[in-house]
C-alpha cells in the first residue's frame, strides 16, 4: 500500500498549489450538484480543518511578520507608506461602488420582481467609523490575541516592532535589541514553516467547502435571482480591468502579479473569508518580492478595513432595491451611496454579517426598503464568493501599486519556491 501511496503523494506535493485548488473548485462543484447535502455534510469537517489551521496560523504570521518587517525598513517611511495605503483603500472602494452603480443602472437587476414573500431580516448594529478607529487600540493584549482581533494585532505588532528598532538604534539597548530581532526573525522563519505545511490541506478544505456551499444553496436558488448574480460578476470582472489597469499604469507586470494572485483569489472565492485567506496573501506578496515591512502591515489593515468586492455588492443591491421597490435610483441618490457606502465599508469592518449590515445601513439612509435585504439573503454565499475573492486582490493591488511607488521592482519567482524556503532568508 505504501508504495502505491508514495508516489500519489509525491505527485500532490509537487504539483503547483494553484493547479491543486483549481481542480479541487471544479470536484467541488461536481460533488456538490451531485452528491447534495448528504455528501456535503461527509465532507465537512474537512474544510472546517482548513479554516481552523488558518485561523491558528493568522496571529503569528501577521506579528513576526510586521515587527520583522519594521525592522527592515526606516521608521520614517513607515507614515508615508500608512498614507498611502488608507488612501488607496478608500479611493478603490468609492471607486467599486461607483462601477457598481454603473453596471447595474445599465444592466437594471429586479425589474419586474416583488417584495411579496420577502419576509424580514435580523440587522445587527452599525458600530461606525469611530468605534472602529478606537478599537484599533486593544484594552488587553491577551484578549485581542484570543478574539483575533487583527487591528489590536497590527497595533500591537507596531508598537512593540518599533520599540525594538529604537533599542536597536539605541547605544545602551543595541546589543538586547539585537537579541530581541534575531528572535523575532527566527520566529518568523518558524510561522513560514508551518504555514509550508498547511498549503498542503488548502485544496482538500477548498474541495469540501465549495462541495458544501454548492449543495446548501443549488441551482434553483441561482435560478430564481439569477440576473442579481449575473449583473454582480459582472461589475466584479469590470473591477478587475480597473485593477489591471493601475497595475499597468505603475509599472507592475500583470502576470507575474495573477501568476502568485490567483491562489489566495481562489482559495478566498471558495472560504468566503479574507481574514482566513490572509496567509496565503501574505504568501503571495513575499513571492512577489515585496518588502515585509510594507505588506506586513497593508495586508492585515486591508483584509479588515478593504472591502471593494462587499462596495460593489453595496452598489448592485441598492439599485436592485430600488427596481423592485419600482423607483429607479437619481443622481443625488447614487452620489450619496457612493459617500455613504465608502465610509460605512470601513466603519463596519470586522462585524460578523458585514456584508448585511453595510447593506442595511445604506438603504436606511437613502430610503431603500429594508424587507428587500431578505431576499438579497437568499444568495448571500453565491455573491459572497465573487466579492471576497475581489477583496484579496484589492489588497494585493494596492500593496503591489504602493510598493512600485516606493521603487520596488517586482517579479513572480520560481514555482519551486514554497513559502517554508522563503522563511529561510530575506523575503523583502
Amino acid at each position: 500500500m505504501s508504495t502505491l501511496l508514495t508516489p500519489l503523494w509525491h505527485g500532490y506535493r509537487d504539483a503547483s498549489l494553484i493547479l491543486r485548488v483549481s481542480i479541487a473548485l471544479v470536484l467541488g462543484v461536481v460533488v456538490g450538484l451531485v452528491g447534495g447535502p448528504t455528501v456535503a455534510d461527509w465532507l465537512a469537517p474537512l474544510g472546517e480543518l482548513l479554516m481552523r489551521l488558518l485561523k491558528f496560523i493568522i496571529l503569528p504570521i501577521v506579528l513576526f511578520t510586521l515587527m520583522a518587517g519594521i525592522n527592515q525598513g526606516r521608521a520614517g517611511s513607515l507614515g508615508r507608506i500608512g498614507r498611502k495605503v488608507f488612501l488607496f483603500y478608500l479611493a478603490t472602494s468609492a471607486l467599486a461602488i461607483a462601477v457598481g452603480l454603473a453596471v447595474a443602472s445599465l444592466l437594471s437587476p429586479g425589474e419586474g420582481m416583488s417584495l411579496a414573500g420577502a419576509g424580514s431580516v435580523s440587522v445587527p448594529d452599525n458600530p461606525g467609523i469611530l468605534s472602529v478607529v478606537l478599537g484599533i487600540v486593544p484594552n488587553n493584549i491577551v484578549a485581542a490575541f484570543a478574539e483575533q482581533d487583527l487591528l489590536g494585532i497590527i497595533f500591537v505588532a507596531l508598537v512593540f516592532g518599533l520599540a525594538v528598532a529604537k533599542m536597536r538604534q539605541s547605544e545602551s539597548q543595541a546589543e538586547l535589541g539585537e537579541k530581541l530581532y534575531g528572535l523575532i526573525e527566527a520566529l518568523n522563519a518558524a510561522t513560514l514553516r508551518v504555514m509550508g505545511g498547511i498549503l498542503h490541506v488548502v485544496p482538500v478544505g477548498v474541495f469540501a467547502i465549495v462541495v458544501g456551499t454548492v449543495a446548501e444553496q443549488g441551482l434553483s436558488t441561482l435560478l430564481s435571482l439569477g440576473d442579481m448574480v449575473v449583473v454582480l460578476y459582472i461589475a466584479l470582472g469590470v473591477q478587475l480591468l480597473v485593477y489591471l489597469g493601475l497595475l499597468k499604469g505603475f509599472g507592475v507586470p500583470a502576470r507575474a502579479f495573477f501568476r502568485e494572485a490567483r491562489t489566495p483569489m481562489a482559495t478566498a472565492f471558495a472560504t468566503q473569508s479574507s481574514s482566513g485567506t490572509l496567509p496565503l496573501t501574505l504568501d503571495a506578496a513575499s513571492r512577489l518580492g515585496l518588502p515585509r515591512s510594507l505588506y506586513g502591515f497593508s495586508l492585515p489593515l486591508g483584509a479588515t478595513l478593504n472591502m471593494d468586492g462587499a462596495a460593489i455588492r453595496i452598489a448592485i443591491s441598492a439599485v436592485f432595491a430600488a427596481n423592485v421597490m419600482g423607483a429607479p435610483l437619481d443622481w443625488s441618490s447614487m452620489l450619496q451611496i457612493v459617500v455613504v457606502g465608502t465610509l460605512i465599508s470601513v466603519g463596519t469592518a470586522g462585524v460578523p454579517g458585514a456584508g448585511i449590515v453595510m447593506i442595511a445601513t445604506v438603504f436606511s439612509q437613502v430610503g431603500l426598503p429594508i424587507e428587500a435585504v431578505a431576499l438579497l439573503t437568499a444568495i448571500d454565499a453565491l455573491v459572497g464568493m465573487g466579492c471576497t475573492a475581489l477583496n484579496v486582490t484589492g489588497d494585493l493591488v494596492g500593496t503591489a501599486v504602493i510598493g512600485r511607488s516606493e521603487g520596488e521592482r517586482i517579479a513572480s519567482r520560481a514555482e519551486p519556491q514554497t513559502v517554508a524556503a522563503a522563511g529561510q532568508g530575506d523575503v523583502s
